[in-house]
């Protein structure tokens, strides 16, 4: 039996007060944190602030990378971190780039151009649905599909990009503006689309940091970020265009050598989902 104090009291009449549910601050610090790049990103693209807009999803990007990576350091993963991340996600790498994209440059392009926001944004929500389901199922070494921040880094840095290099609506460069509306479009569709194939990309979830390596990986770091402050927005824009179509060279590779394309490492059967939803 429960009394009004919220306690259980056993058969040898001791009383039992039951442990109150919380959560953890830390990890879902970062989250939260992650969350409010996406939102500020929305607003930035809202008062034409594209380059802000820009900064705030790819600093969702690294406190999203950090979340799980914190969580897993200091032993408080939860299920509800996990719920909280996905949503989070779903703001941050698909509602604020698709917002983004439509206020620079598809709004300009009438219906096509809210069509091809929300089939990114469409995307993202199934993609991070599907990973949430296959989570059991999946080869660890590899994503199924596009993950969404490279998704959004595409579509985000591709603008940053072109802003930070004077491109604005209404003036005509080496390519018009009417060309750049549709090259974003056809960009949009590509990162959406991509999300939810079957095309393998690597997830990097192999590299073990705690081990140690040679002194000249630390100068290869060092290198990364000197090469990256040359120009912040075309390198990242660069590196993410690579990793972005990087999965359909492994794709075509694998395809070539009669190897495995699928990461499905046990079976074609949907997941067992009982339980996913306590």
């Amino acid at each position: 039996m429960h009394d009004s104090n919220d306690a259980q009291v056993g058969d040898n009449g001791v009383v039992i007060r039951k442990r109150r549910k919380g959560i953890y601050i830390l990890p879902n610090l970062f989250t939260l944190a992650a969350l409010f790049g996406g939102f500020y990103a929305i607003v930035m693209a809202m008062n034409g602030r594209f380059d802000l807009a820009a900064i705030g999803v790819f600093c969702a990007m690294v406190l999203d990378a950090l979340d799980g990576r914190v969580a897993r350091m200091t032993n408080t993963q939860s299920a509800f971190g996990e719920q909280m991340d996905s949503l989070c996600d779903m703001v941050s790498f698909g509602v604020a780039p698709a917002l983004v994209a439509y206020e620079w440059a598809l709004k300009g392009l009438g219906r096509w151009g809210w069509i091809a926001a929300f089939v990114y944004c469409s995307c993202a929500a199934l993609r991070l649905a599907r990973f949430n389901v296959n989570t059991g199922v999946v080869d660890k070494r590899w994503f199924q599909g596009l993950p969404s921040p490279a998704a959004a880094a595409l579509v985000v840095g591709f603008m940053w990009v072109l802003n930070d290099y004077g491109v604005v609506r209404g003036e005509d460069g080496v390519l018009t503006w009417g060309q750049m509306m549709w090259i974003m479009f056809f960009l949009t569709l590509y990162s959406g689309l991509t999300m939810v194939t079957n095309v393998p990309f690597y997830s990097f979830k192999d590299l073990n940091m705690k081990r140690s390596v040679p002194f000249a990986a630390i100068i290869l770091i060092v290198l990364a970020i000197a090469i990256i402050n040359i120009h912040t927005p075309t390198v990242l824009f660069a590196v993410f265009a690579i990793y972005g179509f990087s999965g359909y060279a492994v794709y075509v590779v694998r395809k070539t050598k009669g190897q495995q394309t699928s990461v499905i490492s046990t079976s074609k059967d949907e997941p067992e989902e009982r339980g996913l939803h306590h």
